[in-house]
């Protein structure tokens, strides 16, 4: 089975992290630094770059989002969720882990900008649910502008038995919610931490919400009662980011 990869960004993180290729195709007349770093690391890996006339472009993929670059790639594997966790557990001595869980976001586009702001913010996996959710598709690949490329992301059946798991493991599980009495940089951050970003409009669910550890709240100052999911994730993954440089 095979999976298009779009944009000229995504090619490159895709071509940077080894993925299987089999092809790239670039629209005839396409230029640029980005077209050039393709073809170099295409050249190395020795995988096959054809240039298309537009008509032969627009079959693959539409023209305006992809930026004249096309990928024929193996699809991404999931990461087993044992061996996520086997990885991370060898962290223990450095700085902790840290995981992001992302309960049945539905939106490709805030799965991908979450995936680019764990990665930027060096959260060590994500953690998906099987069902009622979305999965690693085209356009979380090109949201995510590659990140999805350089992090370790697991489906699981059932979240609330694998929160339990963590636990067993040492994480606190921290869950963001609308109506928590403490805010979100009023907790500890610096041991290991799985956080959480619930669905828009219905936030996590009860079972979920009643597995974590904390529950923590970004303020809100104006009229709208709620942030886009990616932006609360962001915010919340940041003030790990800070507290875990203060400690260091």
């Amino acid at each position: 089975m095979s999976n298009l990869i779009t944009g000229r960004n995504p090619v490159i993180e895709a071509l940077k992290a080894n993925r299987p290729i089999e092809k790239i195709f670039i629209l005839r007349g396409s230029h640029g630094k980005p077209i050039g770093v393709i073809k170099n690391l295409a050249r190395k890996n020795n995988i096959v770059v054809t240039e298309v006339d537009k008509h032969k472009f627009k079959e693959l993929t539409d023209i305006e989002t992809a930026q004249g670059v096309a990928a024929l790639a193996g699809v991404k594997d999931y990461e087993d969720i044992d061996s996520l966790l086997e990885k991370t557990a060898g962290k223990q001595g450095e700085e902790k882990p840290f995981l992001l869980i992302l309960d049945e976001i539905t939106d490709p586009h805030n799965i991908g900008a979450l995936i680019r702001t764990a990665e930027c913010a060096g959260v060590d996996g994500i953690i998906l649910p099987k069902h009622h959710a979305a999965s690693l598709t085209d356009t979380v690949v090109k949201t995510s502008a590659g990140a999805v490329e350089h992090i370790p992301v697991s489906r699981v059946t059932n979240i609330a038995n694998t929160l339990e798991r963590l636990k067993e493991d040492g994480y606190w599980i921290i869950g963001t919610d609308g109506e928590a009495e403490k805010q979100y940089n009023e907790i500890d951050y610096t041991s290991p931490v799985a956080v959480i970003i619930g669905a828009e409009g219905k936030g996590m669910r009860r079972l979920v919400k009643e597995k974590c550890d904390f529950l923590v709240r970004i303020p809100l100052r104006g009229k709208i009662d709620s942030l886009n999911a990616s932006v609360a994730g962001a915010i919340v993954m940041y003030e790990v980011v800070r507290q875990r440089m203060r400690q260091n």
